[in-house]
C-alpha cells in the first residue's frame, strides 16, 4: 500500500507575470550570482600566523656566528612557508542591492517557465522517511531530474529526499541563483506561489 500523504487539494494557483513572465537578463543574474558565490565564501581558509603554523619549534641555527641575520623559527613570516604577518580574515563580501536580487530569480524563473522547465505540483507530505516513497514520486513526475521548490517540507518529506542523488530540495523563502541554475528542471508546489510572489514582486 502506497504510504504517500498529500494535502487536500486546493485550486491551481497563477503564476504573477511580475514574476514569471520577465525578460531574460544574462548580466544581471551573472552579477546576482556572482555576489551570492562570494559572500558564501570563508574568508580565513589558510591564513595562519605564526604561533598556528606547524613546526618551527626549534631554533634554525646558532645566533651567532654565522654571518646571517638571526632567526628564531622557520615558521617566521620572513620565511617561505612561515606564518601570515597579518592573519586576519579576508572579506570576500560583493553588495548587490535587494530590488537587483530579485529581479535576477525572477529572471531565472521566467527562463525556466519560457523553456518549458517549470512545473506547478501539489503540495506533498510522506508519512514515513522512506526514500523509496520519494523515489515513487518523482518518477510520477516524469522528471530524471529536479529542484522542488515548496512553501514548508516537513520532517519526513525532507528525510526521505535527502539521498536521492538526482533530486533537491528548497524552501520557498530560500531560492537563490546558484541553486535554481544548477537545477535542470524545477517543480513548484502550489503553496511555494504566494512565498515567491511576495518576496520577489518588484514595484
Amino acid at each position: 500500500m502506497a504510504e504517500k500523504k498529500v494535502t487536500k487539494k486546493t485550486t491551481k494557483p497563477k503564476l504573477p507575470s511580475e514574476v514569471f513572465a520577465v525578460d531574460f537578463n544574462e548580466s544581471l543574474v551573472h552579477q546576482a550570482l556572482t555576489s551570492y558565490m562570494s559572500n558564501e565564501r570563508q574568508g580565513s581558509v589558510m591564513l595562519k600566523n605564526r604561533s598556528a603554523v606547524r613546526g618551527g619549534g626549534k631554533k634554525p641555527f646558532r645566533q651567532k656566528g654565522t654571518g646571517r641575520a638571526r632567526a628564531g623559527t622557520i615558521r617566521s613570516p620572513l620565511w617561505v612557508g612561515g606564518g601570515v604577518t597579518f592573519a586576519n580574515v579576508k572579506n570576500h563580501t560583493k553588495k548587490i542591492n535587494k530590488k537587483m536580487a530579485k529581479k535576477a530569480l525572477a529572471s531565472i524563473l521566467s527562463k525556466f517557465k519560457t523553456e518549458k522547465r517549470l512545473d506547478l505540483v501539489d503540495d506533498i507530505s510522506f508519512k514515513n522517511p522512506k526514500t523509496k516513497l520519494a523515489q515513487d514520486y518523482f518518477k510520477k513526475t516524469g522528471q530524471e531530474s529536479a529542484l522542488l521548490i515548496a512553501s514548508e517540507l516537513d520532517q519526513n518529506t525532507m528525510l526521505a529526499m535527502r539521498n536521492l542523488k538526482d533530486f533537491n530540495f528548497l524552501d520557498a523563502k530560500d531560492i537563490n541563483p546558484y541553486d535554481l541554475l544548477k537545477a535542470k528542471h524545477i517543480l513548484l508546489t502550489h503553496s511555494a506561489v504566494p512565498v515567491i510572489k511576495e518576496a520577489l514582486n518588484v514595484k
